[in-house]
């Protein structure tokens, strides 16, 4: 049986959420509801998240106000991302009523279970949905926190009723340094949080800190293929008595990758995995998520999961929000919705989106995400937009951020011309939707990109392309 409230933070039976409606926060909040917390927040905006928190029996206030902090509150839980001016956490600093950072609220709903914990640059949520579905369909009841919806709002987190905890480990603020995971996933090492990481051996030390988290006689699961993490393994193997399994296509991977054929917008992989061929379907397309679900199998069998059993159920995955997510066909055009705002991760999809688009033109509206990540990869993000037939990018998506001078989406759109990409710049979202309606035509596909609200443009876009 899952526990029932954590006692190992701080008294959880009357937290308050500044920022609640969050992805991450979002999830916790929902478990503690449904352990039985009397939840309550604050957030920015309405939303279908609000709404779901409050089926659960969660107060939920919009905008934010020292008034919205009860003082009967037992603590209020916060992200990075708040800052210290809020006016709630200045109320509670006035009422002397304690304020847990999210990592350490998650960390303590892990207690006394099994947490698996997926790390990496990218593909975080896609990995920690992959596992969450397939653990579900095998009848395991686990719970987990993602940290983007499956396939409704709200459904980013569940207090499941077996031993399993599945979460994201967040290494953008360090605070996956808090988790003592029985199993952690290392899908990735690359520069990326540039307000908080300086270089890559800052990114190597937080990566090696996490891993030491790791309870004794836990596994590491860990790309073979990608720089970084093949890196890190080097830097870790001989200081470390964990069983490290690396997965990938390179010949040395331990479960390795033998073939990855597209099916359309799914693929089928063939793993070797212990002397013995395995093939599954994964119903996402891209190398990029079956390589995912490699890392999903094998952190499955490292909690003694049978591989055949994993593998047949990885196919229950059909996808999250905003992960090369089909938003509708209007007049032969197929609109996609795709998270990807780092180079990598944008490169990753257009190459699916690529294969998947076959002798059809591939359509791009991108929105840049953060500042420091324009300045510092700008010119990698405008390369990847090279893949695409024709792109347009909006302005740049601040979240948290402040402007820094001199820093535009020119620079990405500088950077694509370089490349030899058609791209066009656009101001305003609705001539930008207006432009990348007219250029599409039957049969292409259309694709919305980046992290921020670029995802609300997708509808509109087809309303357009029913309009003409």
């Amino acid at each position: 049986m899952a526990p029932g409230l954590p006692t190992s933070t701080a008294a959880m039976d009357r937290p308050h959420f500044i920022g609640i409606g969050g992805a991450g926060m979002s999830g916790i909040a929902k478990i503690l509801a449904q352990r039985g917390a009397r939840v309550a927040g604050s957030d920015a905006r309405e939303s279908a998240t609000a709404e779901a928190l409050r089926a659960l029996g969660a107060t939920v206030h919009i905008g934010h106000d020292a008034a919205h902090l009860s003082p009967e509150a037992t603590c209020v839980v916060v992200s990075s991302a708040i800052r210290e001016d809020n006016p709630e956490l200045a109320r509670a600093a006035e009422l002397g009523i304690p304020v847990v950072h999210r990592s350490d609220a998650l960390a303590s709903l892990m207690d006394g279970l099994r947490p698996i914990a997926v790390a990496g640059t990218h593909g975080k949520t896609t990995t920690t949905s992959m596992l969450a579905v397939s653990l579900s369909s095998l009848g395991l009841n686990p719970s987990y926190a993602i940290g983007g919806d499956l396939d409704a709002p709200g459904s980013n987190a569940l207090h499941g009723e077996g031993d399993i905890f599945v979460a994201e480990a967040d290494e953008s603020d360090r605070s996956f340094h808090k988790y003592r995971p029985e199993v952690a996933i290392i899908l990735n090492v690359e520069l990326d949080h540039h307000a908080n990481y300086a270089s890559m051996d800052e990114i190597y030390d937080s990566f090696e800190i996490f891993t030491s988290k790791i309870v004794p006689g836990g596994t590491l699961v860990i790309a073979a293929d990608q720089s970084g993490a093949v890196e890190l393994t080097r830097r870790i193997r001989d200081t470390t008595s964990l069983k490290v399994v690396t997965y990938g296509e390179s010949e040395t991977a331990d479960i390795r990758i033998h073939k990855i054929t597209p099916r359309g917008l799914s693929s089928e992989v063939t793993v070797l995995l212990d002397g013995k061929l395995l093939t599954f379907t994964v119903s996402v397309p891209g190398s990029h998520y079956a390589h995912n679900a490699v890392a999903a199998l094998a952190a499955g069998v490292a909690l003694g999961i049978p591989s055949r059993n994993l593998a047949g159920a990885l196919k229950s995955y059909t996808g999250v929000k905003r992960r090369l997510q089909l938003k509708g066909e209007e007049s032969g055009v197929q609109v996609i919705d795709s998270y990807a705002h780092h180079p990598t991760e944008m490169t990753a999809d257009l190459e699916a989106m690529r294969a998947a688009a076959d002798t059809s033109r591939l359509l791009v509206l991108f929105q840049p995400h953060l500042f420091s990540r324009t300045q510092e990869l700008g010119r990698e993000m405008g390369e990847a937009l090279a893949l695409a037939d024709a792109s347009v990018v909006l302005d740049i998506y601040p979240a948290r951020e402040d402007p820094i001078p001199g820093i535009t989406s020119a620079l990405i759109v500088d950077a694509a011309r370089a490349a030899g990409a058609d791209v066009q710049a656009a101001h305003d979202k609705t001539a930008a939707v207006e432009a990348i309606a007219g250029m599409a035509k039957p049969g292409d596909l259309v694709l919305t990109m980046g992290a921020g609200d670029v995802t609300d443009l997708g509808p509109q876009i087809l309303e357009h392309l029913a309009q003409r």
